[in-house]
């Protein structure tokens, strides 16, 4: 009888082996630009950009070509003359993972290929409920939950501009106020590709049944790191925000500038334990399975190996 215990549906793809598949071409970012794109706490560098996310973007690229091949051969096929619509492109993770990092620098690497010059990238933070309605649900201590955003909202968002729509609209949210600003959007205006970075991202549809928000992505990716290594980089993202937006008096989370470092930990990990560990092995780990591709970091938060999904 074989053995099954090791089966998966991904090929794990060394860093070394993969730093190998980068394009023979000049890197379009500066170090500047880098380091403009970095995240609280990433060691993002030159070499992270060469050796990892520029094979990732052409990878990417190619399937967003494929796609609009694909989509002109079946309008021939069919007899219709429809334009493509946008490739939707979902990025996943925990809290401190980084992969805001790896979602803005998609789409920056993305938009220098010049099949895909216009690339957008909306975060879901715009979709979650406002503060009043989170603590009028009993919903504020599980922010970032699956229950604490407008999943409808998010799915009708993504559904239009996968159907191609002109214009389509998203709210805006503040890390500084930490809510949503009620007179504030986000405009999408057809792009090439849409790229869509959130916790919860990967979700499958509520109850089983239904349709998803990541029913409409063509490519995802979960930036994976393992849970001890996350919970580090949260700590050392809250000391280092500590000194510098909390210090801000508009701060939702002024009142954490002076704690002395020893509270400021014991604050960091008490937020961890209660909030974002318990979401992240609930509801954001089990949707790892489910994407595309997985990065997949070391301590060091450098990526150490690539999954890819058999084909």
């Amino acid at each position: 009888m074989p053995d099954h215990a090791h089966t998966t549906p991904f090929v794990e793809i060394d860093r070394a082996d993969w730093a190998e598949l980068a394009p023979n071409t000049e890197l379009p970012l500066t170090p500047t630009e880098i380091v403009e794109l970095r995240g609280l706490g990433d060691r993002l560098d030159l070499r992270e950009v060469t050796e990892v996310y520029l094979p990732l973007s052409r990878l990417i690229n190619l399937y967003a070509v494929g796609a609009r091949r694909l989509h002109g051969e079946t309008s021939r096929f069919l007899g219709r003359d429809s334009p493509s619509t946008p490739f939707v492109i979902g990025v996943a993770g925990s809290v401190a993972v980084g992969k805001s990092t790896s979602a803005r620098l998609l789409r920056e690497l993305l938009s220098r290929w010049e099949d895909t010059p216009r690339v957008e990238l909306v975060t879901t933070d715009g979709f979650l409920l406002p503060n009043a309605e989170l603590e009028r649900r009993g919903l504020m201590q599980r922010k970032g939950f699956p229950e604490s955003y407008d999943r409808r909202a998010l799915l009708r968002f993504v559904t239009k501009v996968k159907s191609g729509a002109e214009e389509v609209r998203a709210p805006f949210y503040s890390h500084l106020s930490y809510d949503i600003v009620s007179d504030a959007e986000i405009v999408v205006r057809r792009p090439d590709i849409l790229i869509v970075e959130g916790l919860n991202v990967l979700q499958p549809p509520s109850n089983g049944h239904g349709l998803a928000v990541s029913d409409l992505f063509d490519f995802t990716v979960y930036v994976d790191a393992r849970t001890m290594d996350i919970a580090k980089w949260y700590e050392e993202r809250f000391l280092k925000l500590q000194e510098g937006a909390f210090a801000n008096p508009q701060s939702y989370f002024h009142r954490f500038a002076n704690l002395t470092r020893e509270e400021a930990i014991s604050t960091a990990a008490d937020i961890w334990k209660s909030i974002n560990e318990p979401n992240l092995v609930q509801n954001v780990l089990p949707t790892r399975s489910r994407a595309d591709l997985v990065l997949r970091k070391s301590a060091d938060h450098t990526v150490s190996s690539v999954l890819l999904r058999k084909l």
